[in-house]
């Protein structure tokens, strides 16, 4: 006999439609539900069908189920069912689009172009036949990643199949693999190791940090049209670090951090906020840079808050550039800004080691160099009129010594241009430029800390022991200021004032005291006598200055002083 037919139904509690059919002609497999139906489906064949309208509930199911469809239909992720051995019984919309053609009946893996499993699970299918999820990385032959999560499904009738949904994470994974490809290029944007850059002229650092600049630009960011400035805080100037793509008129613009009329670098340079400009044709801020150019992204090159630059890149496209673009331009600027940061760290570690060896070297020798000052000046006293050549000779050596002191202060100049010269108290590092101070006091401390502070604010120093000392560098240069201790310890306080006044009758006299018994009263006669400005040990910088370069208080019978003193 014939095999019989297999009809699969899904009646109400009476089956009577089935009951008709003849039992030697046709096999009967009866579903209890229609998710029983749809499973018994899959595992077929069967001839024919038989679902009676009579089912309690069955326009509800059929209802819902017809709706779970659609909503699946429109995910944008995709989602199939398989059988036990892996072939797919349905697929949604989104999965089907992904193999190109219809994948019933294919096996998984094959529907998708027998994609590489790059992470997770290495066996899916093994993992879910045991009865437990599957994840696993899929890099389809497309270029796609595709992340797929692998469930069982048992079956009624204990034949058991998958639930398989794949999500598209191409997006995901590449922006992760470009930021990684973003942070090896920062780390070695400044491309050498720190004691290697240590001992670079800033021009060849300059050249290596472009050279790593635009290679990270092309090989991460790929793109061809850029213009780095940086920001001169002084001046607010945009000065070009590094241009490709643009017209030689754009790159050599001079621009300016400031919202209006200066393109959109100046503008980001102004308001520190990025900027995209879908279409250059119709954008009030842009001014043209590349030939063609029919969008633009500019981000700013920040320091935390503070901006120190600016990154623009130029498209040939309208609208091209967008989010994801923005995002990766602004990473890229914090570490072109680092890569900054890290090359003028360095820069300024050399010059202050320059500048405190130079500080050294002109500490050591300031109060010698006085000492050889005041002794020729001594001799020299004792020539006069005398031997001309021997005075002749004297002066050579006063001129060679205050040229030492002046080189050393050139040479720390040179090396550490702008490093060490930081204000002090609040006061400019040029406030003295120029002034010749002589100060006369019998501890060397005080000589000493003249030229610490007064040179550091632009004062030419010179210092004697003792009044008779001072008295010879008095007669023989001029000098702006002279300050006198008012107990010196070969010479009265009013007497030594006196004289020093008549030999620098153009010189700002400066007495320094203490706060013990003056039994000579010797402020009280040199007051008398004119004296303006008086301070009292210690005294701070900024009364020092003020005494050195203030304005002269009006002549009074008893002048205040100024400061603590006048």
């Amino acid at each position: 006999m014939a095999d019989r037919a297999r009809l699969l139904t899904l009646e109400g509690p009476e089956r009577g439609a089935s009951e008709l059919l003849r039992p030697e002609s046709v096999e009967t497999v009866h579903a209890d539900s229609l998710p029983h139906l749809l499973t018994l489906l899959h595992e077929g064949p069967f001839a024919a069908y038989l679902i009676s309208p009579n089912v309690p509930g069955l326009r509800e199911q059929v209802g819902r189920f017809a709706q779970a469809e659609q909503i699946l239909e429109a995910l944008d992720i995709g989602v199939t069912l398989l059988d036990s051995d892996g072939r797919i019984t349905w697929a949604n919309g989104a999965f089907r689009d992904w193999c190109g053609t219809s994948p019933i009946g294919q096996d998984f893996m094959h529907a998708l172009g027998q994609p590489q499993i790059r992470d997770g699970d290495r066996n899916p299918f093994l993992t879910a036949r045991s009865g437990q999820s599957a994840r696993s990385r899929l890099f389809t032959s497309r270029n796609s990643y595709l992340a797929l999560h692998l469930s069982p499904l048992p079956g009624v009738t204990g034949r058991g199949g998958f639930f398989a949904q794949c999500r598209d994470i191409t997006r995901r994974v590449m922006q992760k693999q470009k930021l990684d490809a973003l942070h090896k290029a920062g780390s070695s944007l400044a491309g050498l190791d720190p004691e290697l850059l240590d001992e670079m002229p800033v021009e060849q650092r300059i050249r290596l940090l472009k050279e790593n600049l635009r290679r990270a630009v092309h090989e991460v960011l790929n793109y061809n049209v850029i213009e780095i400035r940086m920001l001169n805080r002084q001046s607010g100037k945009l000065e070009p670090l590094l241009a490709e793509g643009m017209t030689i008129e754009a790159a050599g613009r001079e621009l300016f951090a400031k919202i209006d009329g200066n393109g959109v670098t100046g503008f980001v340079a102004a308001t520190g906020e990025s900027y995209l400009c879908p279409d250059t044709a119709h954008d009030p801020h842009y001014i043209k840079g590349a030939e063609g150019a029919r969008s633009s992204m500019t981000v700013p090159i920040k320091l935390g808050e503070l901006v120190i630059g600016t990154f623009n890149v130029e498209s040939l496209t309208p609208n091209g550039f967008g989010p994801d673009e923005l995002q990766f331009a602004e990473l890229f600027a914090r570490e072109i800004a680092q890569a900054l940061h890290t090359l003028e760290l360095l820069s300024a570690q050399k010059y202050c080691a320059a500048n405190e060896s130079i500080k050294a070297v002109n500490r050591e020798i300031a109060l010698p160099v006085d000492t050889i000052l005041t002794s020729a000046t001594a001799i020299l006293g004792s020539y006069l009129g005398l031997d001309r050549p021997m005075a002749e000779n004297l002066r050579k050596i006063i001129e060679q010594a205050r040229r030492i002191k002046a080189n050393i202060q050139k040479v720390g100049d040179d090396l550490a241009p702008g490093v060490g010269t930081s204000a002090i108290d609040g006061l400019s590092p040029i406030r003295l430029k120029g002034k010749r101070v002589l100060m006369v006091d019998a501890e060397q401390d005080m000589r000493q800390a003249a030229h610490t502070v007064l040179e550091k604010l632009g004062c030419e120093v010179e210092t004697a022991p003792t009044a008779t000392e001072g008295l010879m560098l008095a007669r023989e240069s001029e000098y702006h200021a002279v300050m006198v201790d008012i107990t010196p310890p070969d010479m009265k306080g009013y007497d030594a004032y006196v004289r020093f006044h008549e030999a620098q009758p153009k010189a700002r006299m400066i007495m320094m005291a203490g706060f013990g018994y003056d039994g000579g009263h010797n402020l009280v006669k040199a007051r008398q006598a004119g004296l303006k400005f008086v301070l009292f040990k210690p005294f701070l910088v900024n009364q020092l200055v003020t005494a050195i370069d203030g304005p002269e208080p009006p002549s009074r019978p008893m002048p205040q002083e100024v400061g603590v003193a006048s």
